[in-house]
């Protein structure tokens, strides 16, 4: 089992960065395929992107390409989205997600998660 905690997230203004990281629990972190989700009010939550356990394949939603960023130091058992040019419509809960299979789309079938960290960008 492994437990997920974020950090990083906060308000900034459109156009700034942040960096969330996602510290996880346990020896076996490097095991575990790693992903960001999103979830606003009223809305499903949102693949962002994922990173495989070696941090040898990653992969984005289209809204975020070239402006976010996964990765992971496994060594420090955390991972992290490095989030650019951030508009007013990336605002949301940020989830960590873990899983020792492939993370995709589906998060219902993700098995572990952080409880979350609010981003909100301002216009």
């Amino acid at each position: 089992q492994v437990q997920l905690v974020e950090s990083g997230g906060g308000l900034v203004q459109a156009g700034g960065s942040l960096r969330l990281s996602c510290a996880a629990s346990g020896r076996t972190f490097s095991m575990y395929a790693m992903g960001w989700f999103r979830r606003v009010p009223g809305k499903e939550r949102e693949f962002v992107a994922t990173i495989s356990s070696s941090g040898a394949r990653t992969s984005y939603t289209d809204s975020v390409k070239g402006r976010f960023t996964i990765s992971r130091d496994n060594a420090k058992n955390t991972a992290y989205l490095q989030m650019n040019s951030l508009r007013p419509e990336d605002t949301a809960v940020y989830y960590c997600a873990a899983d020792l299979g492939y993370i995709g789309s589906n998060w219902r079938v993700v098995d572990y998660w952080g409880q979350g960290t609010q981003v909100t960008v301002s216009s």
